[in-house]
């Protein structure tokens, strides 16, 4: 399938890696299905998470674990129904990035991280009741020691 998205132009993608998300995400209920880019270095931690209908919506995505190694999650019963989750291992949990023109003050949100069922391609954005965690979380001060 061909996808065209404003950073990367065209792309051919294979329809099964796309992820279904039946309610949207919060602030874009309308945006359902979406596809994770990788990025071709390695050592960069970042992807993208491109929307299928909207070459003009993609969200920068990390893996929460790579920069707050104690970040904890309780995936709440009703989601892991929802996804169909029977087993951690068919989990994959990405938090969306603030990419501001000074890149040290990036951030990442942990109050709203993205779970998605590997197995059957769906996903939800969950907002958690977790007052340890907010929508910005500064990822090159917790680097430093800081945040």
């Amino acid at each position: 399938m061909k996808l065209l998205t404003k950073h990367f132009g065209e792309l051919d993608i294979d329809e099964d890696k796309i992820i279904t998300f039946p309610e949207g995400l919060p602030g874009f209920e309308q945006e359902r299905e979406f596809i994770i880019i990788n990025n071709e270095d390695d050592e960069n931690p970042f992807q993208w998470m491109q929307s299928v209908s909207n070459p003009d919506l993609a969200f920068v995505i990390i893996n929460p674990f790579h920069v707050f190694p104690d970040y904890e999650i309780d995936i709440p019963e009703n989601v892991q129904k929802k996804l169909m989750i029977n087993d951690e291992r068919e989990v994959a949990i990405y938090s969306i990035v603030v990419v501001p023109k000074d890149l040290y003050n990036m951030t990442v949100n942990l109050l709203g991280p993205i779970i998605i069922n590997i197995n059957k391609r769906i996903g939800k954005q969950v907002i958690l009741e977790d007052s340890r965690y907010t929508t910005k979380h500064y990822i090159f001060k917790q680097a430093e020691g800081g945040e």
